[in-house]
């Protein structure tokens, strides 16, 4: 029996991270989560996790320094970045930085078990598409 993968939720949201990690759960995937991107960091470095999904914008440390920090990682999870941001600047930055996708809430729970599975595959599962970035959403290129 294969072990599942672990994706870390970090959003300073209480009910948008206990929606999340009750979907992830309930869909197979190993759940931790982290209230502000401190926490989140910290979980990065010791738990190791498959896949993190963090808000944007939050007290302490936000979704971008975490990013750039996975940068310095030899081997780095995948991200997915969540936001009600509707900057496309942020976008951009978010995917030269190595976010997998870029969900605007909100969002359905489908869309993001689908971009789960793009990054890090199903439950138990290899990721079938082998780290290729695709953001959802994108910006037209002028």
């Amino acid at each position: 029996m294969s072990i599942p993968q672990t994706i870390l939720i970090i959003d300073d949201d209480r009910e948008i991270s206990s929606t999340l990690s009750n979907v992830l759960g309930a869909a197979g995937y190993n759940v931790l989560t982290a209230s502000n991107g401190l926490e989140g960091r910290k979980q990065i470095d010791t738990q190791s996790p498959d896949l993190v999904i963090t808000d944007m914008m939050m007290p302490r440390m936000g979704g971008f320094p975490i990013l750039e920090h996975l940068k310095s990682l030899e081997t780095p999870p995948k991200v997915i970045m969540i936001t009600a941001n509707e900057g496309g600047r942020h976008k951009a930055y978010a995917e030269m930085l190595g976010a997998m996708d870029y969900l605007r809430k909100p969002f359905a729970m489908e869309v993001l078990l689908e971009s789960v599975e793009n990054s890090i595959g199903k439950p138990g599962e290899a990721a079938a598409s082998g780290g290729t970035s695709k953001l959802r959403r994108s910006a037209k290129k002028s």
